[in-house]
């Protein structure tokens, strides 16, 4: 062969599985001798791999027998409840099945998301959870041309390629923003959240609708950029706090945005409702915990982590399945952090 002839490229796992028309997981069970697959089921796979004259990777054969049973986690962090409850609903359906978790943790590092991606799926992951990514739709095309098996958590793919989990973000926006209007208020502050994220999107698009529906111009000012985390919220409420007339009520994208928003309001002297409403969105654990306790909107993050288990599982075992979105209801939490303003504004 010259050296200006390309070497062909030699067949996957993945080519296997298109071609027997059974599912990634599949292959690689039947290719490791595994005992639970149908003797017709494996010698369609084992056909597939004659015809293709695929050689397998002996390295990842060598692990666990061949057969990884591992389901790869992608999160940004570990810092705080969001994550750990949608973990914890992660591990609750995985519990159930053979299945174990390869957990990788990005903290946003720029490009960091999809080299884990690649990671696990080169490690034998059969296949991914993306808790809130913001891998590029280019790259989730990628995986999707694959036929790799992946869920997206709390994010939408634009193009409609992906099986994702979401909740009512909207809608749970909307509700708290009128909650607040109905208590009087009608200089509603806003902590957005971190800029590529679905989740972020459409809850400033229901507070910006709910503004709307109830006659109440919308003032850029009030809309202050946040990062859905503590410092963030912080940061975006001195903000707030420092124009000439700040707002009644803060509502923050998520709860530890408003975690910090209460900290910026204590260092101003104020207090929490009387001179001003705090509101949050997710219901972490520290919601009930912090004083006054939290008024929110809660987020079904458990349950949220169960459904993708769910969805993942089906798509590994049945990969010709269409793409699809589950959309689990949010709800109003009312506590202590809200009340009338102080001086009511018509």
């Amino acid at each position: 062969m010259s050296r200006d002839e390309k070497k062909p490229k030699a067949p996957t796992i993945f080519d296997i599985a298109r071609k027997s028309g059974v599912s990634y997981s599949t292959v690689s069970r039947a290719l490791s001798g595994y005992e639970f697959v149908k003797s017709s089921t494996r010698e369609k796979v084992l056909q597939a791999a004659r015809e293709l004259e695929y050689v397998p990777n002996q390295q990842a054969r060598s692990l666990a027998g061949g057969r990884s049973n591992m389901i790869g986690v992608l999160v940004p962090d570990l810092s705080n409840s969001y994550i750990s409850e949608i973990i914890h609903g992660i591990d609750d359906e995985l519990a159930k099945s053979d299945y174990n978790i390869i957990l990788y943790t990005t903290h946003r590092h720029q490009g960091k998301e999809s080299e884990y991606v690649a990671t696990m799926v080169n490690s034998g992951a059969d296949g991914l959870l993306l808790v809130v990514p913001l891998i590029s739709s280019s790259y989730l095309d990628a995986l999707h041309q694959q036929d790799f098996p992946y869920v997206l958590l709390d994010q939408m793919n634009e193009r409609k390629q992906s099986l994702s989990v979401i909740a009512t973000n909207r809608a749970g926006a909307y509700e708290a923003t009128q909650y607040l209007i109905e208590l009087g208020h009608r200089h509603i502050g806003f902590i957005s959240g971190l800029e590529g994220l679905n989740s972020a999107t459409e809850r400033l698009a229901g507070y910006k609708t709910a503004l709307s529906d109830h006659g109440i111009h919308l003032d850029s000012e009030y809309i202050v950029g946040g990062d859905f985390r503590v410092q963030g919220g912080y940061l975006a409420t001195q903000k707030l706090l420092s124009l000439q007339k700040p707002p009644t009520a803060i509502f923050a994208s998520n709860d530890m945005s408003a975690f910090g928003a209460i900290e910026a309001i204590r260092q101003h002297g104020l207090h929490i409702p009387d001179d001003i409403s705090v509101l949050g969105f997710d219901d972490l654990s520290q919601a009930s915990l912090v004083y006054p306790k939290l008024t929110t909107v809660h987020q079904p993050l458990v349950e949220m982590g169960r459904e993708a288990v769910i969805m993942l599982l089906e798509c590994i075992e049945y990969p010709a399945q269409e793409m699809r979105q589950t959309i689990l209801p949010t709800k109003l939490i009312i506590r202590d952090s809200c009340a009338p303003p102080a001086i009511m504004m018509t």
